[in-house]
């Protein structure tokens, strides 16, 4: 299967800060190292997290955790809106749609970057987050993925929902250096201190990730 593909510029969307580190940070860091010019637009502060809240405002600490781990992978831009955490499916799809279109308009990305379908966990507001993407215009969208197996052994050990991909419903899989990512995930101290299955995830993946194209190529 071919790489990740060539882009001048790149925009990512998704919900909550950690997202782009926790689920993307291998692919946005890589794509940043072969030249691409990557902005986020994250639509929420994650302030209804129940990871951290003993260490203070989350609001204010997961906008500088964003903003410190998009150092570390090389973003050009990190746009942090403020709609309200676990509520953006209660959001017109409209408005937030216009948001990815009108930063799309200022960036001009070649390339539009997401959760797959489903969120990956099951998550709401990452699954609103790429209805967002989707609803904003005809630009090529690409969807960080699951394999399978490893949806699977995470719902096993787990519980909850975890949305797998079958070899034969995934376009890409690439062998990818997660080690600006990890370097991310340290920097969402509030998120990343008590969360084992972030880090059983990341075993049972490797390094490869997989993805599934949502647009038009």
């Amino acid at each position: 299967m071919p790489g990740l593909p060539r882009a001048r510029s790149v925009l990512a969307v998704c919900a909550h800060p950690d997202d782009e580190s926790f689920g993307l940070g291998a692919a946005l860091s890589a794509l940043a190292e072969q030249g691409s010019e990557v902005a986020v637009l994250c639509f929420t502060h994650g302030e209804a997290s129940t990871l951290g809240a003993s260490s203070g405002p989350l609001h204010e600490i997961r906008a500088g955790e964003l903003s410190a781990a998009a150092h570390v992978l090389g973003l050009s831009r990190v746009e942090l809106l403020d709609h309200a955490d676990g509520s953006l499916a209660e959001v017109p799809l409209e408005v937030l749609s216009g948001e990815v279109a009108r930063l799309a308009a200022e960036q001009r990305p070649e390339l539009l970057v997401v959760f797959d379908l489903g969120g990956v966990t099951g998550h709401p507001d990452h699954c609103r987050a790429t209805e967002a993407a989707l609803a904003a215009g005809a630009l090529p969208v690409l969807a960080w993925a699951l394999p399978d197996r490893v949806a699977r052994a995470l719902s096993d050990e787990f519980g909850g929902v975890f949305v797998g991909r079958t070899d034969s419903a995934l376009d890409l899989s690439i062998a990818l250096d997660r080690s600006r990512q990890h370097q991310a995930v340290a920097c969402h101290g509030s998120q990343a201190g008590d969360n084992p299955v972030l880090l059983r995830r990341l075993e049972l993946q490797g390094d490869r990730e997989v993805f599934r194209w949502l647009g038009p190529m």
